[in-house]
């Protein structure tokens, strides 16, 4: 029970850093990104925002769908990405927790401030003041939206990554692969054990 208990310590410590870290430099990058920039600007920039959210959900929610044993074929033709693909599959809780929770709440969060930016810039375009009623039916409008977007973006995400959970993780294994190895980066994802591949030979 110590063991667990210390385990599971350790990584929502090692978590609650990450998240700091991250959250913080996500709101250095929008609010750098929302200055000196129009209100048709800051609203592309909000999406995009909420587009990151929905892209790691979907990442999250396929980790914990996905089958491993595909990879394990792939791997045994050494197919590059595949064993970062099992290393996702086999980290599928920690993944899913950092994309789902870190990333995740971190884009809703800097998504609900920057929405709160293009707000006031949209209002000072059209020469509306801060108490008139335009602004506030510019921020219900907006602020509707964005949650509309991010709720319903997630929502069709889940789905998506349910139904094509194998492709997905295989895919971000890729990636994962290109930095770890193109990049000369070290591992991204705890490796799984080292196993021997077989092909299957019969019938040959």
């Amino acid at each position: 029970m110590n063991k667990v208990f210390n385990k599971s310590l350790k990584w929502s410590t090692g978590i609650a850093v990450i998240t700091l870290v991250l959250a913080a430099i996500f709101s250095v990058v929008s609010t750098l990104s929302l200055e000196g920039v129009n209100w048709a600007a800051g609203m592309i920039i909000v999406f995009m925002i909420v587009l990151i959210g929905v892209i790691f959900d979907i990442i999250g929610v396929a980790a914990t769908a996905a089958d491993e044993v595909p990879f394990h074929a792939m791997a045994s033709e050494k197919v590059k990405g595949s064993r970062q693909a099992i290393a996702i599959s086999r980290n599928a809780d920690r993944v899913a927790s950092f994309c789902n929770d870190v990333i995740g709440d971190i884009s809703g969060i800097i998504s609900g401030t920057a929405s709160a930016v293009v707000i006031v810039q949209l209002t000072d375009a059209f020469g509306g003041d801060d108490a008139t009623a335009f602004q506030y039916i510019v921020s219900i409008v907006f602020t509707s939206v964005v949650a509309a977007l991010t709720v319903g973006g997630k929502a069709f995400g889940k789905s998506f990554a349910i139904h094509f959970s194998t492709s997905i993780i295989f895919q971000v294994g890729r990636v994962i692969y290109f930095f770890e190895e193109r990049l000369k980066l070290k591992q991204l994802i705890s490796q799984p054990a080292r196993t021997k591949f077989k092909r299957n030979t019969k019938g040959k």
